[in-house]
């Protein structure tokens, strides 16, 4: 699988952004998808998680209730609508696809990474 992220850039606290991540391979469909979060400086971070239909998502304590994760199959596109966003929502934001329905909130249960778009918020 090989990912491609967009919808970073700059806004102000409050605002809002939704990153996509377009994949490619078969094996998009069958694959719990995740995002993960680094900031400079800091370790990569789970922000949220979704299973393989769409059914089930998982979330950060961090960012839970400002931020929704969805999928499109058919597209083999994951989003993450982010809202109310602050300052220390600031990273760069991967998507990856995982090698099983477990552990979705560590970084070692996935096998393909995205290069990454970046967000910054601004005070």
């Amino acid at each position: 699988v090989q990912l491609v992220e967009s919808g970073g850039g700059l806004v102000q606290a409050g605002g809002s952004l939704r990153l996509s991540c377009v994949a490619s391979g078969r094996a998009f469909r069958g694959a719990p998808m995740g995002w993960f979060r680094q900031a400079p400086g800091k370790e990569r971070e789970f922000v949220a998680a979704i299973s393989w239909s769409g059914g089930t998502a998982y979330y950060a304590d961090s960012v839970k209730g400002r931020v929704t994760i969805s999928r499109d199959n058919a597209k083999a596109t994951v989003y993450l609508q982010m809202n109310s966003l602050k300052p220390e929502d600031t990273a760069v934001y991967h998507c990856a696809a995982a090698r099983g329905p477990y552990g979705l909130d560590k970084a070692s249960t996935y096998g393909a990474w995205g290069q990454g778009t970046q967000v910054t918020v601004s005070s």
